[in-house]
């Protein structure tokens, strides 16, 4: 850790452990919107429906004061999250313990705590890493603890490229695989949902020029949403939950293949692609029930 991030965590450190409370009544019509985006019936749901395990994530987002956005289109730094004295903001992963199901047009709230935030120095520079603990509780019950990743990068020197991972091939192994298109639609219509202004995500001129990424970036969430889907698609008892790892961006306009292997008993393993063939994300599912080869 280099001298001056050691100094930027003695105004942080206090954030370690704060919690935020955000509201939502899991609106019936933003629960049909959700579906229509991924290509379920809007129709299927009413009042008190059980929404899809993983959904929790795709609620209770931050409803901030216009003037109190950034130029990067997140929140101004201190408001919500704590002010990281780095401009570029990326998702990295989460880990999310599923222990209910969210049921449509009821309360519920999220507790969002400040679980830790690392500075790190490395080949790639330094960066700070903001872990953050989301418990989703409704009708007096946890539904969900849902504990993610960000990382905060430098800004990109005027005309250069973003530093990137470099890419690795994603395995070939696979026992199925589902394809979807990352239309500028959907990624779109997931931005409105969870009320995501990060400009990555649909403003071009800026992606490129500021952030140095040479096309826009596809929602990291929507990747894992996505990974998800694809699982619960080919196994089989009640998810429980998930760790995911995000390890290259997927550009909109691309396509996200994700892979997997067969469900051994209550394990389930994918991993997703891009059109090259690059190794995108991973993620590991577990799952609780009868399970019989």
């Amino acid at each position: 850790m280099t001298e001056w991030m050691d100094k930027a965590m003695e105004t942080l450190r206090p954030w370690i452990g704060r919690v935020r409370t955000v509201e939502d009544d899991i609106g019936l019509m933003a629960v049909r919107r959700a579906a229509g985006a991924f290509n379920l019936d809007p129709e299927s749901s009413g009042p008190g429906s059980e929404l899809p395990p993983h959904w929790s994530t795709i609620f209770f987002a931050e409803t901030v004061r216009q003037d109190q956005i950034g130029p990067d289109g997140h929140p101004n730094k201190g408001i919500v999250l704590p002010p990281i004295p780095m401009p570029r903001r990326m998702g990295a992963g989460r880990r999310v313990k599923i222990m209910g199901r969210l049921r449509a047009g009821e309360p519920a709230v999220k507790k969002a705590e400040v679980a830790n935030i690392v500075p790190k120095s490395g080949r790639s520079g330094d960066i700070f890493v903001l872990t953050m603990r989301h418990t989703i509780e409704q009708a007096g019950k946890t539904i969900a603890v849902d504990t993610f990743d960000a990382i905060y990068r430098p800004a990109v020197p005027p005309g250069q490229k973003t530093t990137q991972t470099v890419p690795t091939k994603a395995r070939t192994d696979q026992a199925w695989s589902e394809t979807t298109p990352l239309l500028n639609t959907l990624n779109f219509r997931y931005g409105a949902i969870t009320w995501n202004a990060h400009r990555i995500h649909y403003d071009g001129d800026y992606t490129r020029s500021e952030e140095g990424y040479p096309a826009i970036v596809s929602n990291g969430g929507l990747s894992m949403h996505l990974m998800v889907d694809a699982a619960l698609k080919h196994a089989k008892g009640t998810l429980t939950g998930y760790t995911a790892r995000l390890v290259h961006p997927l550009w909109v306009g691309d396509r996200i293949e994700v892979r997997g292997e067969n469900q051994a008993g209550g394990k389930l393993k994918l991993w997703a692609a891009d059109k090259n063939g690059t190794l995108c994300g991973e993620m590991d599912l577990e799952f609780s029930g009868e399970f019989k080869s």
